[in-house]
């Protein structure tokens, strides 16, 4: 109970000294909301689908607004193991996946002033248990535009981690590394706004139980917040500083918690996996920093959960990454001061834009008396933006994982080719 009021307090807190409206969790196909202009685009050498085309789909009556979307991702991904390495996961087997098919409809509800809404439908996708369904709804909620806030209600994102929040397409890595500490969209309702041009907030609850068939308290409710701050932002847009912190309480389903991650690769196995630990719930706590100036820009992110478990004498887990990204046009991701994160990198030329990308990510899932194992990733990629839509990318990952008293080590090529609307 004392946290329900807790909550309470702080929403109505965060509604009354929220002073502009912030647009978080924005489709990948938007563009960003910048305090300047970019560079108009060139006529691409590579084809693409004309801009008049596109939007002669788009119904604008006295009842609604509708903007259909679509994003298309496809993979190839190469696994080189050791001995070790295959006695710890099996043998990893190369192969071709649509990694994401995603059809989009939004707009905005002129029937009902003040609301908008979003629905998608996925194949396979970035919050897909690849163990699961093929198909599943990603998007399905409404929201009320309530002045110098936004409630939103139906499935959304949780705010929590910037890898998430942001547009999973278009980060400079292929892959999320930090996904054992969240769950991407939940059913739920969320409140967000800003204290300023610079600043925002986010916060709300969460719990899957009128679709997951199972009671609210058996099912868990999650509880995520989030707060970003944008300190510096020059020389038109070009040289920024983005600064943000999140929470998370996350209550596991049937007093279970658990946490599992792949090595930045969706069709590689769990890596990393603490099994069902028995315990109430996980106070989990993330910071972002991402700054950008001109042609380089360096994204780090670190994690940190606190699991209440008494059997297993209370564990703690941690993961971060660093990311370091180079781009020969000088002009790097446009920050987005509505949504709070960096958007795709700009084409600039006909030829398309290039973006060389370097990082290391690290996993600790072992303490106490669990043993989920401590993961190790090198990636160093080069993607290819020939068109405000299309993408190509390539990368070459190293992956070191202690588990099982043993170190293995796996090496991964992955290739992808997006088109996104």
């Amino acid at each position: 109970m004392w946290r329900n009021l807790s909550l309470v307090a702080f929403v109505a807190m965060m509604s009354l000294i929220g002073m502009s409206a912030a647009e978080a969790q924005s489709p990948e196909s938007d563009t960003a909301d910048t305090m300047t202009e970019l560079p108009p685009a060139p006529a691409f050498v590579v084809p693409d689908v004309a801009q008049m085309t596109l939007e002669s789909a788009n119904v604008d009556n006295r009842h609604l607004t509708f903007k259909p979307g679509l994003a298309a991702l496809f993979d190839y991904t190469w696994f080189d193991q050791d001995a070790a390495s295959q006695a710890q996961v099996g043998t990893q087997e190369d192969q071709f996946e649509v990694r994401s098919f995603r059809l989009i409809g939004r707009g905005e509800l002129k029937f009902l002033n003040s609301w908008n809404y979003m629905l998608s439908a996925e194949y396979k996708g970035f919050d897909n248990d690849p163990d699961g369904e093929d198909w599943q709804i990603s998007d399905a909620w409404v929201q009320f535009n309530a002045g110098s806030t936004r409630i939103r209600i139906g499935k959304q994102k949780q705010p929590f981690v910037y890898e998430t929040v942001g547009d999973a397409a278009n980060l400079p890595q292929n892959e999320r590394l930090l996904s054992p500490f969240f769950v991407s969209r939940s059913l739920g309702v969320s409140w967000s706004g800003g204290f300023s041009r610079r600043a925002t907030w986010s916060v709300g609850w969460f719990n899957d139980a009128p679709v997951s068939g199972e009671s609210f308290s058996d099912n868990g409710s999650d509880v995520a917040a989030r707060v970003t701050a944008l300190p510096i932002l020059e020389d038109d847009g070009a040289r920024y500083l983005h600064l943000a912190a999140s929470a998370r309480y996350y209550a596991g389903d049937k007093n279970n918690l658990r946490f599992k991650g792949r090595p930045e690769s969706n069709v590689a196995d769990n890596f990393v996996d603490t099994g069902n630990i028995p315990g109430d719930h996980a106070w989990l706590m993330g910071l972002e920093a991402l700054w950008a100036d001109h042609y380089y820009s360096v994204l780090a992110e670190y994690v940190h959960a606190w699991v209440r478990s008494a059997p297993t004498d209370n564990p703690q887990f941690n993961g971060y990454y660093i990311t370091a990204s180079f781009v020969p046009n000088g002009l790097p991701r446009p920050y987005d001061t509505k949504a709070a994160y960096a958007r795709r990198v700009p084409v600039t030329e006909a030829w398309g834009s290039l973006e060389f990308v370097l990082r290391y990510g690290h996993l600790d899932l072992d303490d106490a008396q669990v043993r989920g194992g401590t993961l190790d990733k090198w990636f160093a990629g080069i993607n290819w933006w020939a068109t405000k839509r299309w993408k190509a990318s390539i990368g070459y990952g190293d992956a070191d994982l202690d588990r099982f008293d043993v170190t293995g080590n796996t090496r991964i090529l992955l290739t992808r080719i997006q088109w996104i609307y």
